[in-house]
């Protein structure tokens, strides 16, 4: 049976099928609008903001993904948040360059997007180059992170660990169907459903004008294309920075992940001594994706300590 997606595709219309899966009451469509900010002399950041009061919660998404992965989470928390497309990402423009995976240049970039669209927030929540972008977004720009929460992911991370993900974002440019690039997707992430998946990649995906199908994302592409390359993932350069972070920190850790081993825990530990660690059992890597309710009841206990 086809999996090709509508015709109507509507961004919009998938958070019943989320609440759904998770198993949350459905009391109708929530509020959100896609926006935008400019960052640079036409340049833009996109982002998602959920509600109509102001934002209690920043929540930036992992190399290769895009806004829409924080769907269910927030469907769960139910409260004012924005999630942030990164730069080269989902809705936001192509810089054109190596800025989307330069940590400095995309928390430039976010903290301009906080500042226009969630001055208030009181938790940034990064994972996987979203967490390595909010440790440095906590240094340069401490006044836009009153608390950090880390998915999956410390400067400890480097190709080895991160091995799967980068064997998945360095396959073909393009795909003949939206079946096959469904397909490489499940077959890279065999503990989601298959429903799961596909709304992931309705919205990660775009067709073009040939018919054939391509990521909206930059990562991974051919070398001599436009897109931005995976060669040089390495942070081990940011400890310093974690380190120096001020703002109460929290990592979450995924218990099926090889992204983050116990060697950086204790590191991490070593370095922020008044952090916090917290474990998902049954989770990987994107643990958004993987245990979105638990995620959820942890940045809403961290809201409630306030």
């Amino acid at each position: 049976m086809s999996t090709e997606p509508p015709m109507d595709y509507d961004e919009f219309s998938l958070f019943a099928d989320n609440a759904s899966e998770a198993g949350l009451p459905w009391h109708g469509d929530p509020v959100v609008r896609r926006t935008w900010v400019e960052v640079a002399p036409g340049r833009r950041l996109s982002a998602l903001v959920w509600g109509t009061e102001p934002a209690e919660l920043v929540l930036l998404h992992g190399g290769g993904q895009n806004a829409h992965t924080w769907d269910t989470v927030a469907l769960a928390l139910d409260l004012p948040l924005v999630a942030i497309d990164l730069p080269g990402h989902g809705h936001s423009d192509w810089p054109g360059d190596a800025r989307a995976l330069d940590p400095a240049a995309m928390a430039d970039d976010v903290a301009q997007v906080i500042g226009a669209l969630a001055p208030a927030a009181r938790v940034v929540v990064g994972m996987s180059l979203g967490g390595i972008t909010a440790i440095v977004l906590a240094t340069r720009h401490p006044e836009v992170v009153p608390r950090l929460v880390l998915v999956d992911i410390t400067p400890g991370t480097d190709r080895e660990k991160s091995s799967d993900i980068l064997a998945f974002l360095a396959g073909p440019e393009t795909f003949a169907s939206f079946d096959e690039i469904l397909e490489r997707t499940i077959l890279f992430n065999p503990t989601r459903s298959e429903s799961s998946l596909r709304r992931g990649v309705l919205h990660n995906s775009v067709q073009r004008e040939d018919g054939t199908w391509t990521w909206r994302h930059q990562l991974g592409r051919p070398s001599g294309s436009s897109g931005l390359h995976l060669e040089s993932v390495e942070f081990t350069s940011l400890w310093d920075d974690l380190g120096s972070i001020t703002a109460p920190t929290l990592l979450v850790r995924g218990g099926l992940s090889p992204v983050v081993d116990d060697a950086d825990v204790a590191e991490f530990i070593r370095r922020r001594p008044d952090a916090e660690v917290m474990v998902v059992a049954e989770a990987g890597h994107s643990i958004q994706g993987d245990q979105p309710l638990e995620l959820a009841r942890i940045l809403a206990s961290i809201l409630d300590e306030d």
